[in-house]
């Protein structure tokens, strides 16, 4: 089988501060780095390590191609990323000493995907296959409709969040995938809790507290804990748990055993600093944790 990912794709310019900035602060970093970021990038690397096929669907501005360059050296399928007029898009990204982040985005070509490109890449998936989207592109509800009647089963982490954009989806989801916030913030927005929605497969994840899936067909809630580790840098471990949940699944792995595998390679994530660039793989967990 196979992921599509319809994703963005970000340069992140990640700049250690001593603490996070306040509102008209002047604060100087102690250290800058440049990493390939964005959810959709950094899920694709995600599912990629966790031994899964990817394609990703998205597109760069002239400035982007080091970014192509990477995520195919990553193993990830990359000939369905296009050269936009737009800039790529990029990330500034604050990190504190404590591994707690602030980011800036701008989106760039991440929100000039043309509409044509997302179908000519879905009309070479098969049914079975998984469609997987976050909420910094265009384009959602087409892939969404399209994959639905080709047989996909449909994923979306639903960051960053929009109460419209979740609310468009979800009757084409297999999977949604939120945080404890964005949970709470699709609560307000619809009146139902994650057990309440018509989507199969729901799960939330709660950081340190680990996470939880709700199998909305039976009620049934089972939680999942974190593993326990010194968290330098948090940023991009919800998307590295959301592509090794993801090539877990494709695999065919059991939801339990899947998303086991999202949380220790989320534990090895905020161990490290960066984001696309140093992703776990399967050998480093097995390497930390042991054979499943």
């Amino acid at each position: 089988m196979a992921l599509w990912n319809l994703g963005s794709i970000n340069a992140d310019m990640v700049y250690t501060v001593p603490h996070l900035p306040n509102p008209g602060e002047t604060l100087a970093a102690r250290d800058m780095a440049r990493f390939l970021g964005g959810k959709g990038a950094n899920m694709s690397v995600a599912a990629a390590r966790g031994a899964c096929h990817v394609h990703h669907i998205g597109a760069v501005g002239k400035d982007g191609r080091w970014a192509v360059e990477r995520l195919t050296e990553y193993g990830v399928d990359a000939r369905f990323i296009v050269e936009s007029e737009a800039a790529t898009g990029h990330a500034i990204i604050a990190v504190e000493p404590g591994g707690e982040n602030q980011i800036l985005i701008h989106p760039g070509a991440n929100r000039a995907i043309p509409e044509d490109l997302i179908g000519r890449a879905l009309s070479s998936a098969q049914a079975g296959d998984w469609l997987l989207m976050q909420n910094e592109t265009n384009g959602q509800a087409q892939a969404a409709r399209i994959a639905r009647d080709m047989g996909l089963r449909v994923a979306y982490a639903a960051a960053p969040f929009s109460g419209e954009a979740v609310a468009e989806l979800l009757p084409y989801l297999d999977l949604l995938i939120l945080n404890a916030v964005e949970a709470a913030q699709l609560e307000a927005a619809t009146g139902k809790g994650p057990a309440e929605l018509p989507v199969p497969h729901v799960i939330v994840t709660m950081g340190p507290a680990g996470a939880r899936v709700f199998e909305t067909g039976t009620r049934e809630v089972t939680g999942f804990p974190a593993m326990d580790v010194e968290a330098v840098d948090t940023t991009g471990a919800g998307d590295t748990f959301t592509g090794h949940v993801l090539a877990g699944l494709d695999r065919g792995l059991p939801m339990a055993q899947a998303l086991t595998q999202g949380l220790r390679a989320a534990a090895i994530m905020v161990t490290r600093r960066g984001t696309a660039d140093v992703i776990p793989d399967l050998k480093d967990i097995q390497d930390l944790f042991g054979p499943r």
